[in-house]
């Protein structure tokens, strides 16, 4: 979904100041010409991890770029970043046809899978170690990502968010002009019925899963709460966990402002819902960082 005017000027405000971002072609199977760039640290580590970093709808990858400070926690920690950027729906992702939310079945997807293995080989980087984060449309396309592709994630992160499939069939483009709002609305099914999405995208698949982090605002009017709600009956399934606690206050790692839903021992699922938060609920970099594991 569409970032507003507001937070587009806190995001451009929050960035770091680090260089430009390099754009690669050629890069692999690019069915929907998705463009690539990445940020390579000064000091890349011994088979560094990668983090793929989503932007929101309207937004770019220098956009997203400069809106967190992952630039600077690549820079002190070594990871690379990569930057895909859509130019379609408004500049919003793919995460409604079929072939993104199949396994192999090409799509935004299937592109995003590309710049991951190209930055692998390229940099020799650690396979076991590769992530997806995105805000908006981004977040709904990290569960895209997580759930097509759970032999390349290890973990995932959506900041205002949507669950896997949830714009699955929809004939409106995934953007907020489109005409079926259904999802965004908060779209409800059994946690079994998101659970069977996830399974059906990548038949016969027994390994293991993505961890996930997802967080939202109870402000958010345009991607409503639920869909966080939503998110967690899907992946708390998946993964085979419970809700075992909840943090609120001054004990909360993302805020005061936050509820933090914590899943089994928390390294697996959790979700954080900031109080008088909109769209997009902020990155916070270093409980990101923390709980990749980065």
């Amino acid at each position: 979904m569409k970032v507003n005017t507001v937070a587009c000027g806190l995001l451009a405000s929050a960035g770091s100041a680090l260089g430009a971002l390099q754009q690669v072609s050629g890069f692999g199977s690019n069915p929907t010409n998705l463009q690539m760039y990445i940020s390579v640290p000064a000091k890349v580590a011994a088979n560094p991890a990668i983090v793929v970093a989503l932007h929101p709808c309207g937004g770019t990858a220098q956009q997203w770029y400069s809106g967190t400070k992952l630039p600077a926690q690549s820079e002190n920690l070594g990871f690379i970043l990569i930057y895909p950027q859509t130019t379609k729906y408004s500049n919003c992702w793919d995460v409604n046809n079929a072939a993104s939310l199949t396994h192999n079945g090409g799509g935004d997807a299937a592109g995003i899978i590309s710049m991951v293995n190209y930055t692998l080989q390229k940099y020799k980087g650690d396979k076991s170690r590769v992530y997806v984060m995105g805000g908006s449309s981004g977040a709904m396309m990290a569960n895209v990502m997580v759930g097509s592709y759970p032999d390349v994630f290890e973990a995932g992160a959506a900041y205002s968010g949507t669950a896997f499939a949830c714009f699955a069939g929809s004939k409106s483009d995934p953007t907020p002009f489109g005409s079926n709002q259904t999802c965004a609305q908060g779209l409800q099914h059994t946690p079994q019925e998101w659970a069977n999405y996830v399974y059906n995208a990548y038949p016969g698949y027994t390994g293991k899963r993505p961890r996930f982090l997802v967080a939202h605002g109870l402000a958010d009017t345009l991607v409503r709460p639920q869909c966080a709600y939503e998110q967690l009956k899907q992946w708390s399934t998946v993964l085979g966990v419970t809700n075992t606690q909840n943090q609120t206050g001054s004990q909360v790692d993302e805020g005061s402002q936050y509820t933090k839903m914590i899943y089994g021992d928390g390294t697996q699922l959790v979700g954080y819902f900031g109080q008088g938060v909109g769209h997009i609920a902020p990155v916070v970099e270093s409980v990101l960082v923390k709980f990749f594991k980065l």
